[in-house]
């Protein structure tokens, strides 16, 4: 049961698709205060457990932390980060009493969940307009359920989308990506995408390609598809400032930017430099600019990435004239003196540049120097802190706003919904510009609702064994809040890879719907076939290829039943205590469950089976080995080039045999494993319509 209560004057942001109930009186669980903005109480029982938060630092029990649904640009995902790219406020609380809850609100939400006081649960935002739904139901399982069925159905991707992509900050010419796809196809590792990152545009701008690197981009295109290979673009949030550039002079003339409170076009530095942000929440512009995929779809692309969409802002001019004035302000105190002219220095020009989008992680180097006066070191902190502060600035978010059907809306109020109608406008813009085929598309930021049109991937994570394990407790609470197209990019995206570190990744990368190596700028080359010994590379990546026909046909049942791809093991085993606390072991699907190797220098890993299982493991040598254990505690050896697997009693799942990409798999001609005597129902249809409910897409195949 669900009901909706409606809390002052809630801005639309159109998460929930079907009818509910109106509530009466207060909710069921909890107190409510709005005198102060809006706060929900819960007083918690040692034992409760709250699922969800979707794409939320730390476990996949939130309790004992402090979480701000807050769209942030953030690539240091450290423990003590309360924001990450995506808003995600439906919560699952599971215990003495269960039910669960969505706080349908666009701007900051912090959720409090045993971190002031271990036993209280408290989630508060400063204006008290927003809809709380509450679900009732038998279990976490079937409120989560319910909770998808409102929300509608999930973005369901075409099947290449299943194959293994590779991506780099930094393949700039058609040399780079013709060295990637060589390198895999000569090599026969499968591979059906490579991306690309910025570079591609000319000058960092939207929907434009580098006329030096690709004057022929139609041909290039083909040239990929021969090869069974799909390119996917980039798109950013941010549409350069330059005259004589067509996106830009429409935008401009038609009023389809956001704009400052004087009615003039807000100004953000980003890639390009100063930019403009479309108004993704105004119908018109929101059509306008999803209408400039089709530059790209017309000469051949299928699918797309849309980044910096929080928004992310390197600095405003009012940021730097801000940070001018304090500069003057210092050089002209008597904490420093060195016979520079203040007022020159601080009216002087401040270049351009990139180390914004990272924030300031070297600024301190610089505090103590200039002075060796204490007063003097004090007093830069201000100044400092304010570089600091010059990326994603508060104060710029509310410098700037919507026009919402013929309202002013300001930015800070509704910031969680950008990088949701930005996927929008592109996932409406597809159903216009071929409504009968499903395009690839997923986005960095998000809000519950943006499951519809897209999924995500976990943004800026880094090369950390930590993460392999962040990235595994995200999924089944991404999956509770509707996005099951989902993945990290494996090897970390930060930092240097190691050899190690990418294979365990990928043995967990298996196993996700978006499988993408992905690498920074300036880090260590890690496309697979750069290590020694990349027959292991070329088995592991093999077994996703030989399980894509299980695994697409678990994703498209999840996505048209509203049910979840991952679960947590506590929603199969409710009364197993201890599988109730297990936090390292997913279930996939209906059959199976993951539990992957995240720890340096591990030679296997201890895992908890609620009941018997067959432990699968897929052999370098192309063999599988088969062993059944039985219910409980169990060391488990596992190679660094194996691939594990757990198929549940009385399940078994088809395998294909291994090909170089999607298009040439053989889904007619498929192996099982797991238990004799079993029978599984498969999923398949064409991969590129949307004739979903057709009755020939099933097929029962018996062991």
């Amino acid at each position: 049961m669900i009901r909706k209560y409606v809390y002052g004057k809630p801005f639309s942001t159109e998460a929930v698709v079907a009818d509910v109930s109106a509530g009466e009186g207060s909710p069921a669980y909890g107190r409510v205060e709005t005198e102060k903005g809006f706060c929900f109480t819960y007083t918690m029982e040692e034992t409760d457990i709250v699922y969800g938060l979707g794409e939320a630092n730390r476990g996949l029990n939130k309790r004992g932390y402090c979480y701000i649904s807050d769209c942030t640009d953030d690539p240091n995902h450290t423990e003590d980060k309360r924001s990450l790219y995506g808003a995600h406020n439906f919560i699952v609380v599971s215990g003495k009493e269960t039910f669960g809850l969505f706080f349908d609100y666009p701007s900051a939400m912090t959720f409090d969940i045993g971190y002031t006081r271990m036993d209280t649960l408290q989630v508060s935002c400063e204006s008290a307009d927003l809809n709380l739904y509450v679900i009732e139901g038998d279990s976490p399982y079937d409120i989560v359920k319910q909770f998808r069925k409102i929300i509608g159905r999930s973005y369901i991707p075409p099947k290449y989308a299943f194959g293994f992509g590779q991506s780099r900050w930094g393949y700039k010419t058609k040399e780079d990506f013709r060295k990637v796809a060589s390198g895999y196809r000569e090599n026969k590792i499968p591979l059906d995408m490579v991306y690309m990152d910025i570079d591609y545009m000319q000058d960092f701008k939207d929907f434009t390609l580098n006329e030096k690197n690709f004057p022929d981009f139609p041909e290039f295109v083909q040239e990929m598809k021969s090869q069974n290979i799909r390119l996917i673009p980039i798109i950013d949030a941010g549409v350069k400032i330059e005259d004589g550039y067509d996106i830009y002079e429409e935008g401009v003339a038609n009023r389809y930017f956001c704009q400052r409170e004087d009615g003039s076009d807000f100004v953000a530095a980003v890639w390009p430099g100063d930019t403009h942000f479309p108004d993704v929440l105004n119908n018109e512009a929101r059509t306008w600019f999803g209408d400039k995929y089709r530059i790209l779809t017309d000469q051949g692309i299928e699918g797309f990435w849309n980044d910096m969409n929080e928004p992310a802002i390197f600095y405003s001019p009012e940021g730097i004239a801000e940070l001018k004035e304090m500069l003057k302000s210092f050089l002209e105190s008597e904490n420093y003196n060195d016979g520079v002219n203040a007022g020159e220095l601080a009216t002087a020009d401040i270049p351009k540049s990139e180390a914004g989008a990272n924030g300031t992680d070297d600024a301190d180097e610089g505090t103590g120097s200039g002075s060796d006066d204490g007063a003097a070191a004090v007093s830069l902190w201000p100044l400092m802190g304010k570089i600091g502060a010059l990326a994603n600035s508060k104060e710029d978010y509310r410098n700037f706003y919507h026009v919402v059907n013929g309202e002013r809306v300001r930015h800070d109020k509704v910031h969680n919904l950008f990088g949701y109608y930005m996927t929008r406008a592109a996932g409406e813009a597809f159903e216009r510009i071929d409504p009968k085929k499903r395009f690839l598309m997923f986005s960095r930021s998000s809000y519950i609702g943006m499951h519809r049109y897209g999924g995500i991937w976990m943004g800026d994570n880094k090369s950390w064994w930590s993460h392999i394990l962040l990235n595994l407790k995200m999924l089944p609470s991404l999956n509770m809040c509707g996005f099951l197209y989902t993945g990290a990019d494996l090897g970390g995206f930060g930092a240097d890879t190691t050899r190690d570190l990418l294979l365990r990744w990928l043995a967990l990368g298996v196993f996700t719907p978006l499988m993408r190596n992905h690498a920074a700028a300036g880090t260590r080359e890690q496309e697979c076939y750069q290590f020694e010994d990349m027959e292991d590379f070329r088995h592991v990546i093999g077994v996703r290829y030989r399980l894509i026909p299980y695994l697409y046909s678990e994703y498209m049942k999840a996505a048209l039943n509203d049910d979840l791809y991952f679960k947590p093991l506590a929603f199969v085993y409710p009364e197993d205590s201890m599988a109730v606390q297990v936090e390292d072991q997913m279930m996939l699907g209906n059959e199976a469950m993951i539990a992957p190797v995240y720890t340096q220098n591990a030679r296997g890993r201890y895992v908890y089976l609620p009941e018997e299982m067959k432990f699968v493991k897929f052999l370098p040598d192309g063999t599988i080995s088969e062993e059944i254990l039985s219910i409980g505690h169990h060391y488990v050896e596992i190679a660094l080039n194996e691939v594990p697997l757990f198929i549940r009693s009385g399940k078994c799942i088809p395998l294909a045999q291994a090909a170089q990409c999607v298009d040439a798999l053989n889904t007619e001609h498929l192996t099982m494993i797991g238990y004799e005597g079993t029978e599984y129902t498969l999923y398949d249809d064409d991969g590129f319509g949307k004739d979903y409910e057709k009755k020939d897409n099933y097929r029962t195949i018996k062991y």
